[in-house]
């Protein structure tokens, strides 16, 4: 096999990384854009020792779970890879991503519970950011999602997956930014003042909190003004922050916001609780299915234990920590960001918690420090998943069960492995669509200890 060969391949399953996956003899093909069950003809564009990579030429004859995206700009916009596969397969497709990390990083056989759908497959997602740039000659701003693998941002009008006031918002920052003088952000010379917009919708209250991340190391007149424009033009928008991020870096958010005018937070309802959402809290982008992943870990722990002791780990605003409260003796949090215990302690008090302790903290250290047992131990790290020393520790402090909430069935796989090594027993992994339409899954998975 080289490079530019051409061959009509059959399409088996979908990779974690959203690819197809094919064979030629003993080699593996990694096909994008495809779908289990299309015969494609394709053209090798890599080859390396043990697999190729190749491109579609032509789709001979499509999946039967293959269908008609319903938004236009799906092939050139790299945020929803899976749009283009019937929902319901795109469910199975997950159950089989996550199966299949388990097994073949984990050295796991479990199975795997069937993917719990989103409540909601449009206008789901509430939390959105655009990488904002510049066109070369007219300096006219550019407001949208990378196209895949690259940096060349899709100037996108409208989005279906996100409400739509967020593309109204989007839109006058598009069109009045030059008006205030507010320049697009070009990375390659890093110059230019406006890097990022973000916006934190609430499917409660409908608001919005508009927060414009910024070239700079303070705020000043011009941009003052465009937030107060942004802010009078929308009775959605409950307040505009800006947030300053003048170093080279693929980070989005830097350390440092500031609240120009109106409100510096959302409120969201989960199950019965309000949390308030800032500029750089942490919070689910799809509170629907975040709410049913919530309730599942609240009733495990109401069905299998009578006033517990728990422990949230990485926990952001306390989410899990605030809503399970009802079914606990006492939770006890451990967060490292201020602005998210901040936000826990004041959310704590409002929704009336009294048995929530807050540590304002990294997980790794409290849990060194710390000499209580809880009968839960609840870890939701990001995607890089946890240390060795973090799962050390929480095996030593878990008297009976560990609940890992992942967004990455990779880095699961491995800390469980790691885990069961240690004499810990998975019980069941249970896997949600978080995020509709893309390769990501979240999964939360029942360990014994």
């Amino acid at each position: 096999m080289k490079i530019n060969d051409e061959y009509v391949l059959k399409i088996d399953k979908m990779t974690n990384s959203g690819a197809g996956l094919s064979r030629v003899k003993d080699m593996v093909v990694f096909v994008e854009n495809t779908c289990p069950g299309d015969l494609v003809k394709v053209k090798i564009s890599k080859v390396n020792k043990s697999f190729a990579t190749a491109n579609i030429l032509e789709v001979v004859e499509p999946s039967k779970y293959r269908i008609q995206p319903f938004c236009p700009m799906q092939k050139v916009c790299g945020a929803c890879q899976l749009q283009y596969i019937d929902y319901d397969y795109q469910l199975k497709i997950k159950k089989e991503i996550t199966d299949d990390a388990i097994r073949k990083i984990g050295g796991l056989d479990i199975a795997i519970h069937e993917t719990i759908p989103s409540p909601e497959v449009k206008n789901y997602r509430c939390k959105i950011q655009y990488p904002i740039s510049r066109t070369k000659n007219s300096g006219r701003i550019l407001a949208g999602y990378y196209k895949p693998k690259s940096h060349e941002i899709v100037n996108i009008k409208y989005c279906p997956i996100q409400p739509e006031i967020c593309d109204k918002i989007i839109e006058f920052i598009r069109e009045r930014a030059f008006d205030y003088g507010i320049s697009g952000f070009l990375e390659k010379n890093h110059t230019g003042e406006l890097r990022h917009v973000v916006i934190r919708n609430s499917k409660y209250t409908g608001k919005n909190l508009v927060v414009l991340v910024v070239n700079a190391t303070k705020s000043f007149d011009r941009l003052n003004d465009f937030a107060k424009a942004i802010y009078d033009e929308f009775e959605e928008v409950s307040g505009v922050c800006v947030n300053f991020n003048s170093k080279k870096t693929n980070v989005i958010l830097g350390a440092k916001s500031e609240c120009i005018i109106g409100c510096d937070y959302i409120e969201e309802k989960i199950t019965d609780k309000v949390f308030r959402i800032g500029a750089n809290t942490f919070f689910q982008v799809n509170p629907k299915s975040a709410e049913n992943i919530f309730k599942y870990v609240k009733n495990y722990i109401a069905d299998n234990f009578e006033n517990p002791f728990v422990l949230d780990a990485y926990a952001g605003i306390t989410s899990f920590g605030i809503v399970v409260s009802d079914v606990c003796k006492k939770v006890v949090s451990v967060e490292e960001n201020k602005e998210s215990c901040d936000l826990a302690r004041v959310v704590v008090k409002e929704n009336n918690v009294s048995n929530v302790e807050i540590h304002n903290m990294d997980a790794g250290k409290f849990f060194a420090k710390e000499k209580r047992n809880f009968d839960v131990v609840i870890l939701d790290p990001p995607r890089k998943g946890c240390s060795e020393e973090s799962l050390n520790e929480a095996l030593r402090l878990s008297k009976n069960t560990i609940i890992y909430v992942s967004c990455n069935p990779a880095t699961l796989a491995r800390d469980l492995k790691y885990l069961t090594a240690k004499g810990a027993k998975v019980e069941s992994i249970q896997p949600f669509d978080m995020f509709c339409h893309t390769y990501h899954v979240e999964n939360v998975a029942i360990i014994k200890v």
